[in-house]
């Protein structure tokens, strides 16, 4: 599992979460560290919400490439850096650090380009301006969701989720072709659909099932599930019965890890089947 021993020229990078145990980003990076022969390493911050400004702000005077934000920090880590990239301020959050030559640190949000890298790669045919898209949720994840199907050019976003108001809080923020629909209009939301999100921990193990008819979806639609345990979700089953492609959570995270790695460590990593069986695999 380990690198070869570490010398002084070492390139380190990290996760800060709280708690950060379950996270598999150390896993995933240590792959593409091993598959590079990179003199580095990747290591878990289990970082106190009250420490988290301490930590960022230590990762210069350490000598540290940079690093991710995991749960619960993404959006107060947003204060702590010398510079937000437009598009992390435009989601309201980060999760990757970059530490510059200069010694000042740049946060940005990858989950977008994740979400987008994830569904072109498994779904290559896929074209934004093929109709409406549907998003399940109005967490983090909604949010930088939202913005890059925007950002790729989808014609209309129908956002629902449980709680209307924080909805209704993303479309403010993020302006353009968004619509908040409440929770007992899910069904209905998926007429002339070309791509249904769930970005909720709906269908999660251990979290409440996820219920929602697709009946009016159009078999020609796409849906995605980030979640990724388990990685063949209710939602995927059922509409994989029905005739629609589907694409798994597991990817998103693996490719919203690309950037990162490319900056701390030079190479530009890419996903393979391979690479999923091991993050998977931990």
């Amino acid at each position: 599992m380990s690198n070869a021993t570490l010398t002084g020229k070492s390139r380190i990078a990290g996760v800060f979460g709280w708690p950060v145990d379950h996270s598999r980003s150390p896993r995933l990076h240590g792959f593409w560290l091993r598959e590079f022969k990179i003199d580095g390493a990747y290591i878990p911050f289990a970082t106190h919400p009250n420490r988290l400004e301490q930590g960022i702000r230590a990762l210069p005077a350490l000598g540290f490439r940079g690093g991710n934000i995991t749960l619960p920090h993404k959006e107060r880590a947003l204060g702590f850096v010398d510079e937000v990239t437009p598009l992390a301020r435009r989601i309201g959050a980060i999760n990757t650090l970059v530490v510059r030559e200069d010694g000042t640190i740049l946060g940005d949000n990858t989950d977008g380009f994740g979400f987008i890298a994830n569904l072109r790669q498994l779904q290559p045919d896929w074209r934004a301006e093929a109709g409406p898209a549907v998003v399940l949720g109005a967490g983090g994840a909604a949010r930088a969701i939202v913005v890059s199907l925007l950002d790729a050019g989808v014609p209309e976003i129908r956002l629902v989720n449980r709680t209307t108001r924080r909805a209704e809080e993303i479309a403010q923020a993020v302006g353009g072709p968004v619509r908040v629909l409440r929770w007992e209009l899910r069904a209905d939301a998926l007429k002339d659909a070309a791509l249904l999100a769930n970005s909720t921990n709906l269908g999660m193990a251990g979290q409440a099932p996820l219920e929602i008819d697709l009946a009016r979806l159009p078999t020609s639609a796409i849906v995605y599930d980030i979640v990724y345990v388990p990685l063949m979700t209710e939602l995927l089953k059922a509409a994989q019965v029905r005739g629609n492609r589907i694409v798994d959570g597991i990817g998103m995270l693996l490719h919203q890890a690309r950037p990162g790695f490319k900056a701390w460590f030079g190479p530009d990593p890419q996903v393979t089947p391979e690479l999923r069986a091991f993050v998977l695999g931990g």
